[in-house]
């Protein structure tokens, strides 16, 4: 069963982000509207459009900068809202420009190991999965590493990743130390001659010790292998948590060293716009974003077209 993802044009693709973010978008432009509509562009106006965009998960620094923007050479005048729109793009377009970032694999490094973190139910998994297939569609041999010890669902779900897309998988029975686990697919891989392994690690609350102080290990026995090792971290965040993402970005690049953001479930929810506050707070790359749960629905971040996209400008 060949399950490896096809490149998706990219007009496809912008219109799923557009409809992935029709619930950002729309609550965003409705209240644009509402606001432009009936008044000119006064102090208080501008007031209303900066706590809606703080309301919209933007952050409060860039809410307020784009509120300023808005507001620069227009007093006191009447606006339309594709107006605002477009400058509102244009503005959050500048914020996530610098953090657009393919994850570059260093083909030196061999495997190029990739650690995945995050809370559970972040969709870390299945991140894993559809990133495996992406690598494999590229001719490389990927290893995946079923390191969420704690669920045995999420063993049995990488290895159905495993299958679908051709890579090879190690596990081992729930409850095992992940720590072990680490060390013997950095192991495996190196033998293998594997091009990328790819480790799964249990979903943890950025602020239950114990479990970072697991993930600190995991790292530090990586190492053991591969000084070098982790070549990537990557921490997949859910969308739909808004603010809370945050002190998770924060929190696990403390411990684990983060490299990359992966954002999911942009489709399911109207908080789209933490991922600007992410950008403008952290300066982290995002490589990818996730707009659907099929295969293909994990694509590389595009900035230009999801200032487009969030806004709901033209």
């Amino acid at each position: 069963m060949n399950d490896t993802p096809k490149e998706t044009p990219k007009q496809s693709w912008f219109a799923r982000l557009t409809g992935g973010l029709k619930r950002t978008s729309a609550s965003i432009g409705a209240a644009i509207s509402d606001l432009v509509s009936k008044r000119k562009l006064d102090a208080a106006t501008i007031e209303e459009l900066e706590e809606l965009l703080i309301r919209a998960d933007l952050g409060v620094d860039v809410a307020a900068r784009i509120a300023e923007a808005i507001g620069a050479g227009r007093f006191d005048k009447m606006v339309s809202d594709a107006e605002v729109k477009g400058i509102l793009a244009a503005e959050v377009e500048k914020v996530l420009i610098p953090v657009a970032r393919p994850l570059v694999i260093d083909e030196s490094a061999k495997p190029f190991c990739i650690l995945v973190v995050g809370v559970n139910g972040s969709g870390k998994t299945t991140t894993i999965g559809k990133l495996s297939a992406r690598f494999r569609a590229e001719g490389r041999k990927v290893m995946l590493a079923a390191g969420d010890t704690f669920r045995a669902a999420a063993i049995e779900q990488l290895k159905i990743w495993g299958e679908r897309t051709g890579a090879s998988v190690i596990a081992k029975t729930q409850g095992s130390d992940a720590a072990s686990l680490a060390f013997e697919a950095v192991t495996a891989a190196k033998a293998a001659g594997a091009d990328i392994l790819i480790m799964d690690t249990a979903g943890r609350l950025q602020n239950r010790t114990e479990l970072m102080a697991e993930l600190e290990k995991i790292v530090r026995v990586m190492k053991k292998v591969d000084a070098t090792a982790p070549h990537a971290v990557l921490l997949v965040l859910d969308a739909t948590v808004g603010q809370n993402a945050l002190s998770q970005a924060s929190e696990f690049s403390r411990i684990a060293g983060i490299t990359g953001l992966v954002m999911t479930k942009l489709d399911g929810t109207a908080k789209g716009g933490i991922l600007v506050a992410l950008a403008d707070r952290f300066g982290l790359p995002i490589h990818y974003i996730g707009v659907g749960e099929g295969i293909a629905d994990l694509q590389s971040f595009d900035a230009p077209a999801f200032a487009r996209a969030l806004t709901g400008a033209a």
